[in-house]
C-alpha cells in the first residue's frame, strides 16, 4: 500500500475532509418507482431492493452507474454495515433502496467501498429495520483527493475481482468433479461394459430373489434390505423434547451427500419409547420421501432418529449386501423419485421405495465400487466445503484492506 501511503503524505498529510454523503453525490430516491409482484411485466431489465436483484423486468427507469443501498428490509450486516449494491446499466430500482449516482470530485466507485464500511446499528429503527432518508443523507463520508480515491478503488477492486476469479475457478473445479463422479457412478452402478474402470462384473449369489439382465442380478430393495420410516414425538410433551440428547433428523438432511452434517433437533428416551421414532445405527441410508427434498439421500455416520418423512434402509444380510454400496445405488435412483413426484409435491410411500431395483454384483465387487466412488465422493465434498471457506477469507481480506484503507485523520478546519 506505499503508493497509497505516499499519495497521502503529499495530497493531505494533515487530514482529510468529511463530509455529509448528500455532499458527495445525487441522491435519486424520488425518482424510484415501486412496483407490486402482481404488477410487473417479466423482461430483460434488473428490478433491485434493498438487497440486490429481486426480479426482471420489461421496462426501466435508471440508465448509468449508481450504488444502492438497503433503505428498509434487509438493510444492516451481521458487522453492522449497511447493504451496498452496485447496479449498472438499464435498471428499475423500488423504494427499498437508496440510490446515488456519481457528481464531479467524488468517485462513485470510492462510495460504493466506503459506505459499507460505516456502521450504522444506532441509525437502524422500527419493527421493520430502516435507514431512513435523513440519516442516509447525513452519513459522514470521508473525502480525500480523488487521486487518492481512484488509487484505493484500483487496489479495492482488484481484490474483489481475484476473489471473483478464485471463486469461479473453484465452482467450474467442483462442477467439473461432480459430472466425473456422476459419470462414473453411473457406469458402475448400471454395470455397462467400460474396460476404463478396471471392473469385472461376475454375479453369482446365495439370494434367491431377484432376476437376471444381460447377466447381471436385479433385485428389489424391499427384498435385500430393512426399511422403515420414523416419526415425531408429541410437540405438545416438553419431556419428549427438553434436554433430549437422542439425534433426530428431518428429510432436509438428505443433501445427496455420503454424510450428516447437520441435526434437525434432539428427542428424549421417553420421547423415543413414546412415538414411532426408532433408532437407526451407523451406516444407514436414508432417502426423503416428500416435497423439494424426494428421493434425496444421506448417510447415517452416527446413531440418530428421523421424522416420518424420511425411509430409512439397512441390508439384511451384510454379506449380501454392503451397506456402502447400497448408499450409492439408491443414490443413483434419483430420477425415479423425480419422475414420481412429475413436477408437482409428492410423498413416496415405503411400498414404493420397496418396489424400486437396484443391481447387485458380488460382494467384492460391491466393495470395489465403493471404494472407486468414495475417492470421488471425498474429493468433491473436500472442494465443495473448501469453496465457501475460501471465499469467505478472500472476503475478510477484502474487509480487512477496505477499512485499513478507508480509515482516515479528520482534517481539522479553524474556525
Amino acid at each position: 500500500m506505499g503508493k497509497i501511503d505516499d499519495l497521502i503524505k503529499n495530497k493531505c498529510p494533515n487530514g482529510v475532509k468529511f463530509l455529509d454523503l448528500e455532499k458527495c453525490c445525487n441522491i435519486l430516491d424520488n425518482k424510484r418507482k415501486p412496483v407490486t409482484k402482481s404488477a410487473r411485466k417479466a423482461g430483460e431489465y434488473p428490478y433491485y431492493g434493498a438487497n440486490g436483484i429481486q426480479d426482471y423486468v420489461a421496462d426501466y427507469i435508471f440508465d448509468g452507474k449508481y450504488v444502492l443501498v438497503g433503505e428498509d428490509g434487509s438493510v444492516i450486516n451481521e458487522n453492522g454495515n449497511p447493504i451496498v449494491t452496485w447496479a449498472e446499466g438499464k435498471i428499475w430500482v423500488n423504494n427499498h433502496a437508496h440510490i446515488i449516482e456519481e457528481i464531479e470530485g467524488v468517485s462513485l466507485r470510492y462510495l460504493y467501498h466506503y459506505i459499507q464500511t460505516i456502521n450504522v446499528t444506532s441509525l437502524i429503527h422500527g419493527n421493520i429495520p430502516k435507514l431512513n432518508q435523513g440519516d442516509f443523507r447525513k452519513l459522514q463520508i470521508a473525502v480525500p483527493p480523488l487521486e487518492v480515491q481512484d488509487e484505493i478503488v484500483h487496489v479495492l477492486d482488484d481484490f474483489m475481482l481475484l476473489s471473483a476469479e478464485l471463486s469461479a475457478e473453484l465452482s467450474a473445479e467442483l462442477k467439473a468433479r461432480q459430472k466425473q463422479y456422476e459419470y462414473y457412478r453411473d457406469k458402475l452402478l448400471n454395470f455397462e461394459d467400460d474396460e476404463t474402470l478396471g471392473a469385472v462384473h461376475t454375479h453369482t449369489h446365495t439370494h434367491t430373489h431377484g432376476y437376471y439382465l444381460n447377466d447381471i442380478c436385479w433385485v428389489k430393495l424391499g427384498d435385500v434390505c430393512i426399511i422403515c420410516a420414523g416419526g415425531t414425538p408429541s410437540k405438545t410433551k416438553d419431556e419428549y423434547w427438553n434436554n433430549g440428547t437422542i439425534k433426530w433428523l428431518g428429510s432436509s438432511v438428505c443433501k445427496n451427500k455420503k454424510i450428516v452434517d447437520e441435526i434437525t433437533g434432539y428427542i428424549t428416551e421417553l420421547g423415543l419409547k413414546n412415538s414411532s421414532a426408532k433408532l437407526m445405527q451407523e451406516k444407514t441410508t436414508l432417502i426423503a420421501m416428500v416435497g423439494a427434498t424426494i428421493g434425496k439421500v444421506a448417510f447415517l455416520n452416527f446413531e440418530a432418529t428421523t421424522n416420518q418423512n424420511v425411509a430409512c434402509l439397512y441390508p439384511k444380510n451384510e454379506e449380501i449386501l454392503n451397506p456402502d454400496y447400497l448408499y450409492y445405488a439408491c443414490s443413483n435412483l434419483y430420477s425415479k423419485f423425480i419422475e414420481f413426484a412429475n413436477g408437482k409435491f409428492a410423498i413416496a410411500s415405503l411400498s414404493f421405495i420397496k418396489n424400486l431395483e437396484i443391481a447387485l454384483p458380488n460382494i467384492k465387487e460391491q466393495e470395489k465400487i465403493v471404494s472407486i466412488l468414495d475417492r470421488f465422493d471425498k474429493l468433491c465434498n473436500g472442494i465443495s466445503e473448501g469453496l465457501p471457506a475460501e471465499i469467505e477469507a478472500r472476503k475478510k481480506q477484502y474487509e480487512y484492506y477496505r477499512d485499513k484503507l478507508l480509515t482516515f485523520k479528520e482534517l481539522k478546519v479553524e474556525n
